[in-house]
């Protein structure tokens, strides 16, 4: 909702990629390389940066990875602020169940799967501790009810469920 007399956001605007700051570069980068199946686009290591930055398609970049503050660091503890997740959006529930195939077959753990309505969600922690979710969209004509409410939820399914 937008304050009264206030301008709203051009709704043209996107997040870019999101910067993730990380104990070991090597190993974050082997998890989004690897596991995850992002390509690696550029690296700052050979100049002295140490920076990783990863895409999906032929971007610049949508994730980045660094150790400038943080190399050899931990993930904050519980009940401290800070990002909850990442969400990687998936273009449907085949690239999805891809996806929660290659996690398995890489033996990285998945903390669950989530049917809420609108989308279908699998959330995991990436080796720093960072919270990912990767996700599908439902078509739009799904994401309301019959009365023109959203359709919120958070029903468990089996990852196994994604891969049928």
């Amino acid at each position: 909702m937008t304050a009264p007399g206030s301008i709203g956001i051009d709704p043209g605007v996107q997040i870019g990629h999101v910067h993730l700051r990380v104990a070991d570069l090597e190993r974050a980068t082997v998890f989004y390389r690897d596991v995850l199946g992002f390509h690696v686009t550029g690296s700052g290591v050979e100049a002295g940066l140490p920076l990783t930055l990863l895409s999906a398609n032929d971007y610049h970049h949508q994730i980045a990875l660094n150790t400038f503050r943080s190399a050899g660091g931990t993930p904050p503890p519980p009940g401290h602020t800070g990002l909850h997740h990442v969400a990687i959006v998936y273009p449907d529930r085949t690239a999805l169940g891809r996806a929660v195939a290659r996690l398995g077959a890489h033996g990285h753990p998945i903390d669950g799967v989530e049917d809420h309505g609108a989308t279908v969600s699998v959330y995991l922690r990436d080796p720093d501790g960072n919270g990912l979710e990767l996700y599908y969209d439902r078509p739009a004509s799904e994401w309301y009810g019959a009365d023109g409410k959203p359709v919120w939820k958070a029903v468990p399914l089996d990852p196994a469920s994604l891969l049928r």
